[in-house]
């Protein structure tokens, strides 16, 4: 989350949540058999939040948006079982990108 000071800016946001997303790939791919699988869904994701970012730079984000955004952070930081995280590979971006407003 965002000092008071400054305002929450959509590439900020994204910027946090693709370092929860890193940690999340990387105990996906943990399992040696999904290891491809894994990056190649994360390769897509991280393209698609980073185009977002890019294309919203500096965009202020809602008080609410930022929340949101912060409380799946904390959901997938709580993740430890490597099948889970590969469930949410899928998930976690999507819910981001609702919390944005953009369509995943």
């Amino acid at each position: 989350m965002t000092s008071p000071e400054t305002s929450p800016t959509v590439d900020d946001a994204v910027a946090r949540a693709l370092e929860a997303y890193d940690a999340l790939t990387g105990l996906g791919e943990e399992i040696d058999e999904e290891w491809s699988y894994v990056n190649d869904l994360a390769t897509a994701w991280r393209d698609r939040l980073d185009e977002v970012a890019s294309a919203r730079a500096g965009a202020p984000l809602s008080p609410e948006a930022d929340a949101a955004i912060d409380r799946a952070i904390d959901e997938v930081g709580r993740i430890s079982d490597p099948h889970r995280a590969i469930d949410w590979l899928s998930t976690f971006p999507q819910v981001t990108l609702l919390a944005l407003g953009d369509t995943p």
